[in-house]
C-alpha cells in the first residue's frame, strides 16, 4: 500500500486532498476551522443536508469563483455530495485554487446510513417585524432577519436585502420564504452575499440588483453603480448611493466608488439601507428619509458617536442601527431622543 493510500489521499487533476470516512467528517466539521460545503444542487440540499453547510452546486460554470469569493483560505474546506463523486470533482478543483479540502466518502448517502442527522429548511423562526404604511394606504412589513439582512413585503412583491443564510449560531431558512422579486446585494463581503441564499430565493422572475463587483463574480445581476436610479415597477424605484469607509487604516475595507447603499421608494415610502458605510459627506444629498438603517461596529463601518451624527444629517423619521455585532448600540435612542428621530432596536445578531 502506498504512502498516498495510507494517508487517505486523492489525486484529482495533479492536485491532492483528503478523503475521510464518516466518522472522520463527523469529527472534522466540529471544529472551529472548518467551512462545511454541500456541492449539490439547491433542491437537493433543501431536501435534507448537514446542519450548517454552505451551499454552492459545482455544476455550476462559475463554480470556482463563487467559491473563492466566499470561502476563507485560511480554514479547511469539508466538502459533500450525494455519493461522493461529484464533491471529489469539487475538492479537486478547490485544491487546485490552493484550498486545503477534505472530502465524505460516500457522501451525505454514507452519512445517513450510519445515522448522522441532516436537517431540512423549515422555518419555524419568529423574526421581529415592522409594519408601515404608505401615502396612499398601502403595507410595508419589514422583518429583522440576521446581522445586514432583511426581508421586506410590498403590495404582493418580496425584497431581500443582503440574504444570508448563517452567521454565527444563527441560520435563516429562506427556502421556506417566498422566491423573492428582487434581491439586493450592497457588497462582496461573506455576511453580505452568499450565494446559497440567493440560489434558494431565486424564482423565474427574480431580479438580483448589485454592484459591478458583485455581478462579476456571480456571474449575473443588473449593475447599478453610486448615483443611479432604476424603476423596478410603477412604485418601486432604488437609488444606488455611496458607501465606504473614511478612517485612516480603514480604507481597504469599503473602498471609496465600489460598494452601494441603496434607497428603496415603495410608492412614496423612503427606506435608507446605508451598507457598509462609515457618516460620509454624500449623506448631506439624501432626504426625505421615512425609514434608515445604519450600520455601527467599527472598523468596517461606524462607531456610535458616527452614527448619531449620520442619523442627524439625514433626518429620517425612523432608525434601526443594525449590521452592530457585539457593538453597544442601547444608548442610541437616548442619544436622539431631542433630534425627532425614533430609534428602534431589532436583534438583528
Amino acid at each position: 500500500m502506498s504512502l498516498l493510500t495510507l494517508l487517505g489521499l486523492a489525486t484529482a487533476c495533479g492536485q491532492h486532498f483528503e478523503n475521510a470516512d464518516v466518522n472522520r467528517f463527523a469529527e472534522l466539521i466540529a471544529g472551529p476551522d472548518v467551512v462545511l460545503l454541500d456541492v449539490r444542487t439547491a433542491a437537493e440540499y433543501d431536501e435534507g443536508h448537514i446542519a450548517n453547510a454552505l451551499n454552492i452546486d459545482v455544476k455550476q460554470d462559475n463554480f470556482v469563483a463563487q467559491a473563492k469569493s466566499i470561502l476563507p483560505a485560511d480554514k479547511t474546506i469539508a466538502v459533500y455530495c450525494r455519493s461522493g463523486r461529484r464533491s471529489a470533482s469539487a475538492a479537486g478543483k478547490l485544491s487546485a485554487e490552493g484550498f486545503k479540502v477534505v472530502n465524505l466518502n460516500g457522501g451525505i448517502m454514507a452519512w445517513k446510513e450510519a445515522g448522522k442527522p441532516v436537517e431540512t429548511e423549515t422555518d419555524t423562526e419568529i423574526y421581529e417585524t415592522d409594519v408601515f404604511t404608505t401615502k396612499s394606504g398601502k403595507t410595508v412589513t419589514i422583518h429583522a432577519l440576521v446581522h445586514a439582512s432583511m426581508r421586506i413585503e410590498y403590495d404582493g412583491k418580496e425584497l431581500q436585502i443582503d440574504p444570508v443564510t448563517k452567521l454565527g449560531e444563527k441560520t435563516i431558512a429562506y427556502a421556506a420564504m417566498p422566491k423573492a422579486d428582487y434581491i439586493f446585494v450592497t457588497h462582496e463581503h461573506f455576511d453580505h452575499l452568499d450565494t446559497t441564499a440567493i440560489q434558494q430565493l431565486t424564482g423565474d422572475n427574480t431580479q438580483l440588483i448589485t454592484n459591478q463587483r458583485c455581478a462579476e463574480m456571480l456571474g449575473y445581476g443588473q449593475v447599478k453603480a453610486n448615483g443611479d436610479t432604476l424603476r423596478l415597477a410603477d412604485n418601486i424605484i432604488v437609488e444606488a448611493v455611496p458607501a465606504y469607509n473614511t478612517t485612516e487604516g480603514h480604507l481597504q475595507f469599503h473602498p471609496k466608488g465600489r460598494d452601494n447603499g441603496f434607497i428603496l421608494t415603495l410608492d412614496g415610502l423612503r427606506i435608507y439601507i446605508a451598507g457598509d458605510t462609515e457618516d460620509i459627506p454624500e449623506m448631506a444629498n439624501i432626504q426625505d428619509i421615512d425609514v434608515a438603517f445604519l450600520p455601527c461596529n467599527q472598523p468596517y463601518t461606524m462607531t456610535v458617536e458616527q452614527l448619531v451624527n449620520a442619523a442627524r444629517v439625514v433626518k429620517p423619521k425612523v432608525l434601526f442601527p443594525y449590521h452592530y455585532g457585539q457593538t453597544d448600540v442601547s444608548g442610541i435612542p437616548a442619544l436622539l431622543v431631542d433630534d425627532g428621530v425614533e430609534v428602534r432596536i431589532r436583534h438583528y445578531e
